[in-house]
Formats: structure tokens, C-alpha cells, sequence
């Protein structure tokens, strides 16, 4: 494989095409619902698969997530256990506007099995199926632990990214910096760059990660995306669509980029492959 994907994934319920987000005790009806799989890996995966690459996905996995991947030609490591209940959540969006509802599940416990299977890659001397990048896309509970397998890994020549998505308790983790400066990508979003720095504007922000050694890739929605590192900045714009959901359109952008990276991209090549990538992504709902 090329690329390995690990971290959350869930059976997603997407309400979509909602005037407005329901008040609390207030319901809202809608006429579009969609059933689909998703999560950071999973969709970061389907992206990248889709555009050619070789990809694995290593999740908690439902029945339905491992069919569906089998069909994007993505390989599954399924991480859940027999008996125990896949992880659920629930979007609500009005195509500018999401809330969301999550039952985690298996997810629970995931990551330690997932700290188990690459600490595995990292320990092993054969070349045999290891990937050539790994992407984690989840919130990592002990970021000293997590620096050091992605050490390892960066000593058996895999590079690494993370996507952290929304978490405020991590900001509070004094290896979240060391873990950081450990990686070779960081992606987040407009808001993830300024909760993550303590910076109240994103020119602030971006200021910030570029004291970090990893590249950093800020994505800004319907303004594109932007490279950032000790060397400067690169900015991409976006190509311009309807939105329908832009639920998971973050993490499809991880995937066109990361495809476009591993087969030798520019920096510019690279984020317009996450770009266009994302916004294909908020043409119909769900993530995939």
C-alpha cells in the first residue's frame, strides 16, 4: 500500500437541505436524509483511492463500512471486536450550517488498538505492505505516547499527518507541541488554527505555525487552502460550487492532497488536488 488511513470511522445519518438549525425542544423536518459511512480515515481514504492511490484504511469498522470500502478498492484492518456496537453520528446541515450528534461506540476503544497496530509497523524490519505515509485522523488522549511511535515510524522512513479536528481538551496537553514538530503534515481548519495556536485571529494563527517543523496545511473553505512552513506561505484558491453538505469535506480535502503529495506534487499541485477534492465533496451529502 501507499497510503494507510487510521482512526475514527461511523455510520453517518445526514439531515440535509434544512431552512435552519432546530432551536432546543424545536423539530425540524426535512426531505433529504442520507444513510452512508464516514470518519476521517474513511473518507480521507475513499478520497485518495479514488484518484488512483493505493489505500488501507485500519478503523473500528461496521459490516457496511467494510463492504463499502471493499468497493472504493480500499483494503480494511477492522479493529472492532464481535459483539461490539459500530459508532453513529447524526449531521444536521443547512449546507452552511452543521450540528452534530455522535455515539461513539467501538471508537471507545479504538485507540489503543490502534497504538498496538502501529507501534507494530514501526517495530517491524520488513518492507512487506508497509505504507509509505500514514495518516491519523482522530484525537490523540496522550500525545508523549503517540510522539514517540511517530518517531519510530519517521526512523523506518514512513512520513506521517494528523487531523485533529475539534478538540479543545488538547490544547491543554503540554506533547501536543513535540507531537507536532514530529509530524510531516498538520492539517486544520480555520478555526482548529486558531484554538490549537490560542490565537484570536487566524493572521495570528498562521504566524504561530510557522515556528512548527511540520508543514502545516490551514483549509479555509470556499477561499481555498494554504501551505505554511518555516520556508513561507502558499496559497491555493478554491474552485467555486453549489454546496449541498459540507459534512466531511475537510477530510476528502486530506485525501485529493495527499494523493497529488505522494505521487511528487507541487506544493501549489498539491493543495488545488485537496481543493477540488473537498468541494467535490460538498456537492452531494455525506463525506464520500
Amino acid at each position: 500500500m501507499t497510503l494507510l488511513c487510521a482512526g475514527e470511522s461511523f455510520d453517518d445519518l445526514i439531515f440535509s437541505g434544512l431552512e435552519r438549525l432546530p432551536e432546543p425542544g424545536e423539530e425540524v423536518r426535512t426531505d433529504h436524509f442520507t444513510s452512508t459511512i464516514g470518519g476521517g480515515a474513511v473518507i480521507t481514504a475513499v478520497a485518495a483511492a479514488r484518484r488512483g492511490l493505493r489505500v488501507a484504511v485500519m478503523s473500528a469498522l461496521t459490516d457496511a463500512a467494510v463492504a463499502r470500502l471493499k468497493g472504493e478498492q480500499v483494503a480494511a484492518r477492522n479493529l472492532r471486536k464481535r459483539g461490539e456496537p459500530g459508532a453513529i453520528s447524526a449531521a444536521l446541515s443547512t449546507g452552511t450550517e452543521r450540528s452534530f450528534v455522535t455515539f461513539n461506540g467501538s471508537n471507545a476503544k479504538l485507540e489503543p488498538r490502534l497504538a498496538h497496530e502501529l507501534s507494530a509497523i514501526a517495530s517491524s524490519r520488513s518492507t512487506r505492505g508497509r505504507p509509505d505515509h500514514i495518516h491519523l485522523a482522530f484525537y490523540p488522549h496522550d500525545c508523549a505516547a503517540w510522539t514517540h511511535i511517530v518517531s519510530r515510524l519517521r526512523a523506518r522512513g514512513i512520513t506521517t499527518s494528523w487531523d485533529f479536528g475539534w478538540n479543545e481538551p488538547l490544547t491543554a496537553d503540554r506533547g501536543l507541541t513535540p507531537l507536532l514538530d514530529a509530524l510531516d503534515f498538520v492539517f486544520v481548519n480555520e478555526m482548529e488554527a486558531m484554538l490549537y495556536t490560542g490565537e484570536l485571529t487566524l493572521t495570528d494563527a498562521i504566524a504561530h505555525w510557522r515556528r512548527r517543523s511540520a508543514i502545516v496545511i490551514v483549509k479555509l473553505g470556499p477561499e481555498g487552502s494554504v501551505w505554511i512552513s518555516p520556508k513561507g506561505d502558499i496559497q491555493q484558491g478554491a474552485p467555486r460550487v453549489k454546496v449541498v453538505d459540507t459534512t466531511g469535506a475537510g477530510d476528502a480535502f486530506n485525501g485529493g492532497f495527499l494523493a497529488a503529495w505522494l505521487r511528487g506534487g507541487t506544493p501549489k499541485q498539491c493543495l488545488a488536488a485537496g481543493n477540488a477534492a473537498g468541494a467535490a465533496s460538498t456537492r452531494t451529502p455525506g463525506g464520500l
